[in-house]
């Protein structure tokens, strides 16, 4: 087989930035590094690229190792590669962002990886570049949950408008007008009606919706304008 003439050697690196929503806060799945350099320290979950492998491949691969989940939401984000991002060796990483339901994850495997779930507001300072890109992370997930339905990604099967509410006011971190997001949400027809109540409301029992998953599938793309224009991010 035909090799190119090329004598550098450039690793291949895939660093996985994973959301999760405890029904109050937006956390990162952040685990401590446990090899050399800045070891001990924060770091995103990531590993090298395998020779047989795709990148799509590769990062389903690194988030089903710590997390136990398949068939989530998964895209791929950006790609960092100054020259002496990794003091060790020369290494590009492609990034990717996932959005996981917290209460679905393999909590084992977390702890065997010595990881933990951290509110974004509380993370620590990470290793090499990884702090930018958890900003770059969370500037394009607020810009898709504006537009996108992604944020259903991050509930349970059945959830409450409220719940809802408190989601997205989580990933923008602002508060939001109870009766026009209701309205709006409704509006779009991804909602099903359970016939049921909410039976752990501490006030006055709210109605448990599910999502309408084919009509999701098939208006993914739509422009459904989730958030106030005031408040939408500018995709740069």
């Amino acid at each position: 087989m035909y090799r190119y003439p090329v004598t550098s050697r450039i690793l291949l690196a895939i660093d996985c930035i994973i959301f999760g929503f405890d029904g109050k806060d937006i956390k990162l799945l952040l685990v401590k590094r446990n090899l050399e350099p800045e070891m001990g320290k924060w770091s995103l979950m990531g590993g090298f690229l395998r020779e047989d492998e795709d990148l799509e491949v590769g990062a389903g691969r690194i988030i089903y190792d710590l997390t136990g989940l398949k068939n989530i939401y998964v895209e791929q984000l950006e790609t960092f590669g100054k020259v002496n991002r990794d003091p060790a060796e020369r290494t590009v990483s492609v990034v990717f962002f996932a959005l996981i339901q917290i209460e679905e994850h393999d909590s084992e495997a977390v702890k065997n990886h010595n990881a933990s779930w951290i509110s974004l507001d509380q993370r620590p300072g990470l290793i090499f570049d990884h702090n930018e890109m958890v900003s770059r992370a969370i500037e394009h997930l607020r810009y898709k949950a504006a537009l996108h339905p992604i944020g259903f990604e991050l509930l349970p099967e059945l959830f409450t408008i409220p719940q809802l509410q408190k989601l997205y006011e989580a990933i923008y971190n602002t508060p939001l007008d109870r009766r026009n997001f209701s309205r709006k949400l409704l509006s779009t027809g991804l909602l099903i009606d359970t016939g049921f109540k909410n039976n752990n409301s501490t006030t006055k029992k709210a109605t448990l919706y599910k999502l309408d998953t084919i009509r999701y599938k098939e208006k993914f793309h739509a422009f459904w304008n989730f958030m106030p224009d005031s408040m939408k991010p500018v995709k740069i």
